[in-house]
């Protein structure tokens, strides 16, 4: 894996005068899963969006050595950065494969793309069954399921994903960050997942940080992280 496939450094990022990300610094490998936890106002969401090109932000952000800092979300996307916002962000009126398909409406190899509908829909056979619905009929996990699709018709390098797991049955909630780890290792599809399951995230991830107020207070191995019962309990507030 390379170590430097994403790299942050001095990320300040906010809306209008209130600063939430103060000098936000990362690294993620390429193909790996990084889990960025914390609590409610940390500044998880912020960075997704940073990293998206969703909020102005100040620092550097840089992908596969290009500089995305300051870019628009649409010249963002065209790098291969594709992010699935916190609540999902479903087209309601549209079909299921409407959806996907406008997942690809920055490609121009249209054969490839329709080869990649049936491998997302390989990845969610209930999406493939379900093809021809209103996407606002859906379950909540068959929408988040949805989008996760749509995003991955992007063929992104970088998958962000905000909160996979708000709202949805812990049954749910781990056949999906199932297909995610399996996505990342077939397909080799780097990914940053924000999660206040922190115990499920770091049950995939390969490497962890953890924000409070806007700084990353502690960085490792996801394993590492996972196993210090003192680190759980006063950062991520569940006992291993």
């Amino acid at each position: 894996m390379s170590e430097n496939f994403l790299t942050v450094e001095d990320l300040h990022a906010g809306y209008g005068a209130a600063r939430v990300l103060h000098g936000v610094s990362l690294t993620v490998g390429q193909g790996e899963i990084c889990a960025i936890l914390g609590p409610n106002g940390a500044g998880k969401t912020t960075t997704l969006r940073a990293l998206s090109g969703g909020v102005r932000a100040r620092g550097t952000i840089r992908l596969d050595g290009t500089d995305l800092a300051g870019r628009s979300p649409d010249a963002v996307a065209r790098h291969g950065v594709a992010h699935v916002p916190e609540g999902r962000g479903t087209f309601m009126p549209l079909t299921v494969e409407e959806n996907l398909r406008l997942g690809a409406y920055l490609r121009r190899d249209k054969a490839a793309a329709e080869s990649d509908l049936e491998r997302v829909y390989g990845h969610f056979p209930v999406l493939a069954e379900r093809r021809g619905q209103a996407a606002g009929s859906l379950s909540g996990g068959e929408q988040q399921m949805l989008a996760i699709g749509r995003a991955l018709m992007l063929r992104p390098r970088l998958l962000l994903l905000d909160e996979p797991s708000l709202g949805l049955a812990p049954l749910v909630t781990r056949e999906l960050f199932g297909i995610v780890q399996a996505v990342n290792e077939e397909e080799r599809t780097t990914v940053i997942v924000v999660e206040q399951n922190a115990h499920l995230a770091l049950g995939i991830a390969h490497q962890a940080h953890v924000l409070e107020s806007g700084r990353i207070v502690l960085s490792g191995p996801a394993e590492q992280i996972r196993a210090d019962e003192q680190v759980v309990k006063s950062y991520l507030g569940y006992r291993v």
